[in-house]
């Protein structure tokens, strides 16, 4: 089983710098929202963030070597978990540190896939294994970390059950549909679904599925299509899904959807800030790094 996991933290986090009203923050939290990255702001008494509990769970399901993609600004990163670039000790994981930089004609990232492979561009002993991605404002369960470390498939992802996360139904009409074949391997991407099509995407347990950006790839497969990513046009970025999707035609049948049905926590607007505080306080009292006793099993 891999033990690589690359966390995309480079954004440019424009959703959570945008005004709101009626949030219920103090200057501080919004402050926060709006200097910081999404991953790295206060949600607790002590100051620590979202990323925390991410790496928590990514260590209670195995992974040792852990890829953190940020942007130029990395000097806060560098604070919480390591001053070195790479190879820094964080309760027992292997942090080291990718920068996305970005091209000269543009202010933004070139997005996601081109984040993934800035990184393994920078660390290429990614690209003679495998390794998993995933967001860094999402909070990712264990046992999804594990079930991706698991499976035999060379490239696989998490399918959430629509219906099981707990957002307003606006927001999750907006999602992306997976459309899976009869073995559940990954056929289609559906963006923005037609409400008249939706039930043409259920699995063959009549599920509809959606992704979270929670992805396992055999990095020698997968470098000449994040290389080869086109950009958007419309978002004018580089997106991981595109680059799945062309591997999935060069390569059918190889990509499976992991079927999962669990909430996952989401910190994308500054709404989302006193949600994830209260879910943290809910299901984590602590962390305790060293209780293996919590380590998730299948």
């Amino acid at each position: 089983m891999h033990t690589n996991l690359i966390i995309l933290a480079g954004g440019a986090s424009s959703r959570m710098k945008k005004q709101t009203t009626g949030s219920n923050l103090s200057e501080q939290e919004i402050a926060e929202a709006n200097q910081r990255s999404k991953s790295l702001i206060s949600l607790t008494p002590d100051g620590r963030p979202i990323l925390d509990y991410l790496l928590y769970n990514a260590k209670l399901a195995g992974y040792k070597n852990i890829y953190i993609v940020v942007g130029k600004q990395s000097e806060l990163f560098k604070k919480f978990y390591g001053n070195k670039e790479k190879d820094n000790d964080f309760h027992g994981l292997n942090i080291s540190f990718a920068t996305q930089h970005i091209p000269k004609e543009r202010i933004k990232p070139l997005g996601t896939a081109d984040a993934v492979y800035q990184a393994v561009i920078q660390y290429p002993e990614l690209n003679t294994d495998y390794y998993t991605v995933c967001n860094s404002d999402n909070l990712y369960s264990s046992k999804a970390f594990l079930a991706l470390r698991k499976t035999t498939s060379d490239h696989a992802f998490i399918g959430y059950n629509r219906d099981a996360l707990e957002f307003s139904m606006e927001r999750i009409a907006r999602f992306a549909l997976a459309k899976l074949n009869t073995k559940n391997q990954l056929a289609d991407i559906i963006e923005k679904p037609d409400l008249a099509e939706v039930d043409n995407y259920k699995d063959v347990s009549g599920v509809l599925r959606v992704s979270m950006n929670i992805f396992k790839f055999k990095g020698t497969i997968f470098l000449k299509h994040l290389k080869n990513c086109p950009i958007h046009p419309i978002r004018n970025e580089k997106e991981l899904p595109n680059a799945l999707l062309n591997m999935v035609k060069e390569h059918p049948n190889t990509v499976l959807g992991i079927p999962f049905s669990e909430h996952v926590p989401d910190l994308t607007a500054k709404e989302d800030i006193s949600i994830v505080k209260n879910y943290l306080a809910k299901h984590y009292k602590t962390l305790d790094w060293n209780d293996r006793s919590k380590i998730a099993t299948p």
